[in-house]
């Protein structure tokens, strides 16, 4: 086996090194062999060397038995002075540290952001296309007003905690055949949170927070439609330690009418005509979104036969003008009729359609609602 360097050459220092010296050597040559970033084959076998000395130097007490001892320090275990961090940490932790990695350690007093709340609207057919303002109220969580979100009792303030220091994590290490392992655990004293409130806001409770019913006023934009989510930025769960609030998310949802459909920006709708309408020609009135208009059906027009109305559609939610409407319109047959009529209608039965006289009822029935503006 390899005789172990010198750890003070390891990291290229005297022995009179200071600990800001040991610290910035360690960085430096840690960003240099990390196995993540260096791709050579003997990097991580020196990072390791680098690490090993770093632990030992840095730590005032170890560093004095090895000036003392050198690598033959008879408290350490079978292991030498190996101190390999790899509990929950480990190679990750340091790269995190350098590189800002998501996986590293996290002061527990920075600044959260609360989360996002989601809201379900529902709203009228009309209101969907036409746009809408109403108040909403909804429950979140707030940065408590009595204590400004620290959770400490007025006139006094959370203290750091005296395990971990504030870091919110305790480190156990053990020595091992292996070397020494590093284990890092939430503190058990403040429980992750680095601080201990002594005495609790009485409003709170020590959380921070608290719920409250919020009203907020909504505009729903014109020509929304079902399904679509309206995002209210800072209108979610507050923030924790003066973090910024999350978004609040309205789904609409929009109530289905008796006489018109839709299908994007365009409006859909059916118009019952009698037999003689169909065969002979009409000029009709037509309920739109807004007004009736005059729709002129040509002579021999056929059951299912669509009539196009321009610009009388939705407003678009993201551009100029509006969708169409279209008219399809139905030929109903009738229901009673003399023999004379008879007579005169079997040469025409191949146009008779499928709807009975009950379909009829319901055809004028909702037009007559539409035009009513139901």
């Amino acid at each position: 086996m390899a005789e172990k360097r010198d750890y003070y050459e390891v990291l290229g220092l005297g022995k009179s090194a200071s600990d800001e010296e040991i610290k910035k050597a360690y960085r430096k040559l840690a960003r240099q062999y990390h196995p993540d970033v260096n791709k050579a084959a003997d990097a991580e076998s020196k990072f390791k060397e680098v690490k090993e000395a770093y632990d030992v130097l840095s730590d005032s007490q170890q560093r004095a038995r090895y000036d003392q001892y050198g690598h033959m320090d008879p408290n350490q275990g079978m292991g030498g002075g190996f101190s390999g961090d790899f509990g929950s940490g480990g190679l990750g932790d340091i790269f995190d540290m350098f590189f800002g990695g998501g996986g590293g350690r996290r002061d527990p007093n920075a600044p959260q952001r609360g989360n996002d709340l989601q809201y379900t609207m529902t709203v009228e057919f009309k209101e969907a296309v036409f746009g809408k303002e109403s108040d909403i109220t909804i429950p979140r969580t707030e940065s408590c007003d009595t204590c400004f979100g620290s959770g400490a009792k007025p006139g006094t303030k959370p203290e750091t905690c005296s395990v971990c220091h504030g870091s919110g994590q305790q480190e156990v290490v053990q020595n091992t055949p292996f070397g020494r392992m590093v284990n890092r655990r939430p503190c058990s004293n403040c429980g992750g949170a680095g601080k201990i409130i002594k005495e609790k806001c009485p409003t709170c409770h020590g959380n921070g927070q608290v719920k409250k019913q919020r009203k907020i006023h909504v505009r729903i934009p014109a020509g929304v439609d079902d399904g679509a989510q309206l995002r209210m930025s800072g209108e979610g769960e507050g923030g924790l330690r003066g973090g910024p609030a999350g978004d609040l998310y309205i789904v609409i949802r929009v109530k289905p009418h008796d006489f018109f459909e839709r299908e994007g920006d365009d409006i859909y709708c059916e118009i019952p005509l009698t037999f003689a309408q169909a065969a002979l020609g009409d000029e009709i009135e037509i309920p739109t979104l807004t007004e009736k208009v005059k729709l002129k059906i040509p002579a021999g027009t056929q059951t299912g036969t669509y009539f196009r109305l321009k610009g009388k559609g939705v407003p678009r939610l993201r551009g100029i003008g509006q969708g169409d409407q279209h008219v399809k319109v139905v030929v109903v047959t009738p229901s009673k009729l003399t023999d004379d009529q008879k007579d005169l209608l079997r040469q025409f039965s191949a146009l008779e359609g499928e709807h009975t006289h009950e379909n009829e009822q319901s055809f004028f029935d909702r037009m007559k609602r539409a035009f009513r503006g139901d």
